[in-house]
């Protein structure tokens, strides 16, 4: 389908939720051969008609996406708007050449954003800020089966069945049961009130603290990157598989595999590569 553009029956008003949902549905899906030209077509020109046609035709994949996060009391419409966000990041890094289809690739940047869009919105009490709490976050609500308080052993199964501690279980649904509480509240008739802003003083973001983080991560960041060019192009390509993907990285079988080798040879030239990197990082 060469420089061929699909016809996207987009109604001439989109009055609601309903009517965005219904035209996004109508949306022609993209076959493997249009998907991969329009993809090279963006990524060698820069060509603005392929990104949109990749975007419409994977937007039925927003909203569904988007209903697994209708229990936050949020809008939907807004979940949406977010997901379409990451669906958009998703086209502009996408690479045809890889053999991965879109719908795959853009899940993870539709969730992330939905994600960052939950909980920037979220009461401040019910805010995660690890990794395993934001995954407690996403799904304690999912996994209670009832209403009531968690016992010992349903916290056991659910940390079991997440990979975390049971006690952070018992901190997350505390968080989201939690009532607010007013910064400032106005005293009760005894004169007495719990004030949070006399004792919330943050000293983890004074301005030099901040400076001396970001210029630390950013030394981090230079390192690693002076060390990956200083690598062969092979031992570079498995350290980026095995240990700079977020999401499912490579074994060393798989690698073996693509090189035509042992995976004990893998796990020798990885063991080198580290080796290397230290000793380049160490030095800045």
């Amino acid at each position: 389908m060469t420089g061929t553009a699909l016809t996207f029956p987009t109604p001439a008003s989109l009055g609601s939720l309903d009517h965005y949902i219904q035209a996004v549905n109508r949306f022609p899906l993209l076959t493997p051969e249009q998907e991969t030209e329009l993809g090279r077509r963006l990524a060698r020109d820069n060509d603005l008609d392929a990104a949109q046609q990749l975007v419409l035709s994977h937007l039925r994949l927003v909203v569904a996406v988007s209903r697994k996060y209708l229990g936050y009391g949020l809008p939907q419409a807004d979940i949406i708007q977010e997901g379409n966000i990451g669906l958009m990041k998703a086209v502009r890094r996408f690479d045809p050449e890889r053999g991965v289809r879109l719908v795959s690739f853009a899940l993870h940047w539709i969730r992330a954003e939905i994600h960052e869009y939950v909980l920037r919105n979220w009461r401040l009490v019910k805010v995660a800020t690890t990794k395993a709490q934001r995954k407690l976050f996403f799904n304690l609500r999912r996994m209670k089966v009832r209403s009531a308080a968690l016992s010992t052993k349903e916290a056991h199964a659910i940390a079991k069945d997440l990979g975390v501690r049971p006690d952070e279980v018992f901190e997350m649904e505390t968080r989201l049961t939690g009532r607010d509480v007013a910064l400032d509240p106005q005293p009760d008739d005894d004169g007495d009130a719990l004030s949070p802003i006399a004792y919330l003083t943050d000293t983890e973001n004074e301005p030099v603290q901040i400076l001396e983080r970001a210029e630390t991560a950013e030394n981090r960041t230079l390192g690693l990157r002076h060390a990956l060019a200083k690598l062969d192009e092979r031992s570079r390509r498995i350290i980026e598989a095995r240990w700079l993907v977020e999401d499912d990285p490579a074994t060393l079988q798989d690698l073996a595999d693509e090189y035509g080798v042992s995976a004990e040879r893998i796990r020798q030239i990885e063991g080198k590569a580290l080796k290397s990197m230290r000793a380049q990082m160490g030095e800045l």
